[in-house]
């Protein structure tokens, strides 16, 4: 195992050799040593994403298995969205929040027929899994971290299905988005998810972690005819802040709650009680002051992480996310602002460099061309 400069010990994924046969870049990311990208670069691979396909070690992320007569219950109280309305064989994107609000993490549920299954923020693990234990005290339920044992692979673009349908006898187009079965995968039971973070269509593939080389390699050679290059986490942030989904630790965090960062769409507020909804009913009452917007430079320049927004020269917010899109050539930001400036077409700027570079409040997505279905 690595180590950062202050001494911490990196763990590795599964995959780990592939990224170091392949001459990938590897940093530290959430306590894992991680390809941020190949030699090819960055642009290529997320080219590669948004016209063939690219094909990501996601092994870090968090699963936690619940089973007993009273998971949905324990699902129910410590997540905002409303997983009673789930079918079998579907998954949904969800939050769990603190009494104030505030966010925990974003996650995904997955319902299968006789569990469920939350998928976290690598980040986030130990936390969420103390808040998932220190609720479920008095529930009939059984959770089990099943992290280390377990091996995700993304593979995205346009032409995944086409390459991943010739690994497997799962019939690819009867999974519907946001849907997934069990099936095999050049011969490795797993889970066949149609998901994904970047905008494109594609499957993440849950498996036992040692057969997660086995698939790298399976996949790989099945799709060099195809385009399918290894992507990494550089690509990962630049096609992800295209479509304007956010990321846990700069657009979202225990500070902002999923009214300001643009979850109100997934946050039932009639479905019940839930951890933090007296405080969401009260500011939803009372209106938000901030919001999370989607920001489009008008002229040159690099948004990034920390930048002041700007409006009648005074700053009003902070760039939470940002990057010049490579797919559209233009700076792209996240970041929150007065709700007075929140609505679409608002001129504001973003302080680059001590210069002002005038900006857009856009409604995400920036980029509108995914091939994925919904």
């Amino acid at each position: 195992m690595g180590e950062t400069p202050t001494g911490e010990t990196l763990k590795k994924t599964p995959l780990y050799d592939a990224h170091v046969a392949l001459d990938g870049k590897l940093v530290p990311f959430a306590g894992f040593e991680m390809p941020v990208q190949y030699p090819a670069g960055i642009m290529a691979e997320h080219t590669a994403v948004r016209t063939t396909a690219g094909l990501f070690d996601v092994c870090h992320m968090g699963e936690f298995v619940l089973r007993g007569a009273q998971a949905l219950d324990l699902i129910q109280k410590i997540t905002v969205n409303d997983a009673s309305a789930l079918d079998v064989w579907q998954a949904q994107y969800s939050a769990m929040c603190l009494e104030t609000g505030g966010i925990i993490d974003d996650l995904l549920v997955y319902r299968g027929p006789d569990h469920f299954m939350l998928v976290v923020n690598a980040s986030n693990k130990e936390k969420d899994l103390d808040w998932v234990l220190e609720n479920a005290a008095s529930f009939d339920v059984e959770i089990t971290d099943k992290s280390d044992d377990t091996a995700l692979l993304a593979i995205q673009g346009p032409v995944a299905a086409e390459i991943l349908q010739g690994l497997t006898d799962t019939r690819l187009d009867e999974i519907g988005y946001y849907r997934f079965g069990l099936g095999a995968v050049a011969g490795i039971e797993g889970v066949i998810s149609r998901t994904g973070y970047t905008g494109e269509d594609g499957f993440e593939l849950y498996i036992p972690a040692g057969g997660g080389m086995d698939l790298w390699n399976a996949l790989m050679e099945a799709g060099e005819s195809e385009g399918l290059i290894a992507t990494g986490l550089g690509c990962r942030d630049s096609l992800r802040l295209e479509m304007g989904y956010a990321l846990y630790g700069n657009d979202l965090d225990e500070e902002h709650t999923p009214l300001e960062s643009g979850l109100g769409w997934i946050t039932k507020l009639d479905k019940g009680d839930f951890i933090g909804r007296d405080a969401l009913v009260q500011q939803k009452e009372a209106g938000v002051t901030r919001r999370l917007v989607g920001l489009k430079l008008t002229d040159r320049g690099f948004p990034r992480h920390g930048y002041p927004i700007v409006s009648e020269d005074e700053d009003v917010g902070v760039v939470t996310s940002g990057v010049v899109s490579p797919s559209l050539g233009i700076g792209v930001a996240m970041g929150y602002v007065p709700t007075d400036l929140s609505a679409k077409g608002t001129e504001v700027g973003i302080r680059i460099r001590n210069k002002v570079i005038p900006a857009m409040v856009q409604r995400p997505p920036f980029y509108t061309e995914g091939s994925v279905k919904r």
